[in-house]
């Protein structure tokens, strides 16, 4: 019988680091009171059992997942890590004490709070992904595209092959700047890395250009007498605004002047663009 214990984990904040939480846990039939990530505030006054993370355990732990309960469940164990949610590895581990003790049945218990908080969470996670589909906005600098977005879950797994797929001839990069990660790809090869402070380089006059033949078509297809802010806001929320071209201006109208607009829409023939800036450079060869 697994008994609560008054501890508090504490693992490196990787996902095999989790898995060897539930491993530890299974190991001496303890179940902690809380699980930290290393760095991570702790607001209960608990003994803390630091984690080491094992390879070895972690993947037992993985495999065990689709034996003893479903592939689906590994997914979601693996989705609802990436997640924003509070709280989320105790959430996860919960969900694995029941999954191993009722199996498959675990997926449709829908009315369990721990499978319905799980599941809530990776919808929402899912739904975030699922609106960079749209919202992400890229520049060209040099043969490199780039874009930065701030998602509030880890996404880049989730996207990852969406933009790959539809761009797998181009080099590109994808910057998470909340979780310091990027998502590099070239022809053949593509990558999740770790990236921290990238700052996107200043635009060419070509890539101008561009933006203001965007911003300019953005204003022009609007129609006054049908603008909705509240449904723009619900359909496009605001936080997203930051990294798009076209809702720079204030209320997220474009802020060009009339002299602007013209100019947008009639742009000068974009010049040869030049060699790759160095911080792309730089950042490409982590591939």
């Amino acid at each position: 019988m697994f008994k609560p214990s008054a501890l508090a984990y504490t693992y490196d904040g990787s996902f095999e680091g989790l898995l060897c939480c539930v491993f530890e846990s299974y190991t001496w039939k303890e179940i902690p009171l809380a699980v930290h990530s290393e760095g991570e505030e702790q607001g209960l006054l608990l003994e803390s059992k630091w984690i080491e993370t094992d390879k070895e355990k972690a993947e037992r732990v993985l495999k065990s997942i689709p034996l003893r309960i479903s592939p689906e469940a590994e997914e979601l164990v693996r989705l609802g890590f990436w997640s924003n949610t509070p709280g989320k590895e105790l959430l996860l581990l919960n969900f694995l004490y029941l999954g191993f003790k009722h199996g498959r049945k675990v997926m449709n218990m829908l009315a369990d709070d721990t499978v319905h908080a799980l599941q809530k969470a990776v919808q929402q996670l899912r739904r975030e992904g699922h609106l960079y589909l749209g919202f992400v906005r890229f520049s060209v600098y040099g043969p490199v595209m780039a874009a930065v977005i701030e998602p509030q879950g880890y996404i880049l797994p989730v996207i990852q092959e969406h933009f790959c797929d539809r761009f797998q001839n181009e080099s590109f990069m994808i910057y998470d700047q909340t979780h310091e990660a990027a998502l590099i790809h070239e022809p053949g090869r593509e990558a999740i890395i770790p990236l921290s402070g990238w700052i996107a380089p200043e635009p060419d006059e070509a890539e101008e250009a561009y933006r203001r033949l965007w911003t300019g078509f953005y204003h022009a297809i609007g129609i006054k007498e049908r603008r909705n802010e509240r449904l723009r806001s619900s359909l496009m929320p605001k936080r997203y605004w930051k990294h798009m071209v076209e809702m720079n201006g204030s209320n997220g109208v474009p802020a060009l002047a009339d002299t602007q607009r013209k100019k947008a829409l009639q742009p000068e023939p974009p010049k040869t663009i030049g060699p790759l800036p160095a911080s792309l450079r730089q950042t490409n060869t982590h591939t």
